[in-house]
């Protein structure tokens, strides 16, 4: 089944009205709140590497005010443990049963706050509900949320007693971006307003509205020109002599899934290459494992991603309805 130019038109005006609601909390950061919102309807997760104070947690709670979703925040810190964010099973002396008591992970936002300061053993905590949208825990299996996305955040400067993630848990991630200082003109509203550090903004759209997005994002045509020009990006990463490690073909499946709800929500019911390209960084560059001669001669992921996109020829425009 083919998207009608009557549901393009109703995908682009409710995608533009979600991107504006939030943005009444995140001042001048249109496009990564776009790319939260396409992460979010392509069922994927977002990794914010930011400095504090960016406004991390802000966007993270107005998405899920603006849905009518739930939202949690998780401080990780070097003792927190598995269960404090998946929740465990504790005996009721009264009941005379076990009862379990819920994490932090059962909401349709979750702020995974500073996520690189926790052990390893809790970061893996997140790998299956990342994937699967559910927690297992004493062999039970419970859904998290319906949507669900999980928003982690990363201090990129300050390395001590951190512990980096894994290539693994990097993977589950369908974008990698960052927000930012705001611009001097943002800063001036900012200030102006006297904003407060806590904004609520206007729920504007039901949890089934996000699904009925996400299902109408499955039929946007992609022309097979479309699918070989990402085969072919990723086969380069792969090629790069920079590079020890290329994309997975997880990778490729979220630039796929990731251009057809970016195409719906411009108005048009087909990918076009100008799509591959704006979401190729945020997408794959944090999926590279680079080597390390390279990184250190200073070779960045989004550098060989940047790269990559000159010496890969995109399909012709005419070819792609």
């Amino acid at each position: 089944m083919s998207v009608t130019d009557e549901q393009s038109d109703w995908f682009a005006a409710t995608f533009a009205a979600l991107a504006d609601n939030v943005e009444r909390a995140v001042l001048g950061k249109r496009h990564v709140v776009e790319l939260a919102f396409t992460a979010m309807i392509s069922q994927g997760h977002l990794l914010l590497e930011d400095v504090p104070g960016t406004g991390k947690t802000s966007l993270a709670r107005a998405i899920a005010q603006t849905i009518k979703g739930t939202s949690t925040r998780i401080q990780f810190t070097p003792d927190l443990l598995p269960g404090d964010v998946t929740g465990i099973t504790v005996y009721d002396q009264s009941k005379g049963e076990f009862e379990f008591h819920a994490g932090p992970i059962f909401a349709n936002v979750v702020l995974a706050d500073e996520i690189n300061r926790a052990s390893p053993k809790t970061q893996s905590a997140l790998l299956e509900v990342m994937e699967e949208g559910s927690v297992t825990v004493d062999g039970i299996t419970r859904l998290a949320g319906s949507p669900f996305m999980v928003v982690a955040t990363q201090n990129p400067v300050e390395q001590a007693g951190t512990y980096p993630l894994p290539e693994a848990q990097l993977d589950r991630f369908m974008m990698r971006t960052s927000l930012g200082y705001p611009d001097h003109g943002a800063t001036l509203q900012i200030l102006d307003a006297g904003r407060p550090a806590k904004v609520t903004v206007p729920q504007i759209a039901e949890l089934q509205t996000i699904a009925a997005m996400t299902a109408l994002a499955r039929e946007v045509h992609t022309s097979p020109l479309i699918l070989d020009y990402i085969a072919r990006i990723v086969d380069a990463t792969r090629q790069a002599t920079q590079v020890r490690l290329g994309v997975s073909v997880r990778g490729a499946l979220a630039l796929s899934r990731g251009c057809r709800v970016w195409a719906l929500a411009h108005g048009r019911t087909y990918v076009t290459p100008d799509d591959v390209k704006t979401l190729a960084e945020p997408v794959l560059a944090h999926r590279l494992i680079l080597d390390p001669e390279a990184e250190f001669d200073g070779v960045t992921a989004t550098a060989v991603i940047g790269q990559v996109l000159l010496d890969t020829a995109p399909p012709s425009q005419q070819d792609l309805r």
